[in-house]
């Protein structure tokens, strides 16, 4: 057993070393979430990031900050507080073939998990069986699809 956590080991650390590094997380989205400090702030700029991470990196993390200004670099505050008179804001977001209907939708889905769920944590891990992460997959889209979304 030691020898297969030493063979992981000697994979992985080269590879932490070269992603975890400034000059790398300055052209990865990474960067997005890493400006926060708070928990809830770095859940949902990593969420939101992650949703539209398809694309060139530079045109992800143009979007993505993007999204953190349209919600006053304070996404959680903003989440909690989000309701249809901030929907105009996003009115002219898009990223490829994400645009403000499915942010706005999104942002409805994460207000009700963080009122209902404690969270984007607390919402995978309600799910997870401690085995399969599936189960924590399929729980949080669960919960993510629960409330109502009205275009």
């Amino acid at each position: 057993m030691r020898k297969r956590i030493d063979d992981w080991k000697s994979l992985l650390d080269p590879l932490a070393e070269k992603f975890e590094s400034p000059k790398f997380i300055e052209f990865d989205p990474i960067q997005i979430p890493r400006q926060f400090q708070r928990k809830e702030d770095i859940e949902i700029a990593g969420f939101l990031a992650a949703s539209i991470a398809w694309g060139n990196r530079k045109s992800i993390i143009g979007n993505a900050q993007s999204m953190m200004s349209l919600m006053d670099h304070a996404p959680h505050d903003f989440i909690l507080d989000f309701g249809k008179a901030d929907e105009k804001r996003f009115s002219e977001f898009v990223h490829r073939t994400f645009n403000s209907v499915d942010l706005v939708f999104f942002l409805r889905a994460l207000k009700h998990i963080y009122k209902n769920h404690g969270g984007l944590e607390s919402a995978f891990q309600a799910g997870f069986d401690g085995v399969d992460i599936r189960s924590a997959i399929m729980g949080f889209r669960e919960r993510f699809f629960e409330s109502k979304h009205e275009v």
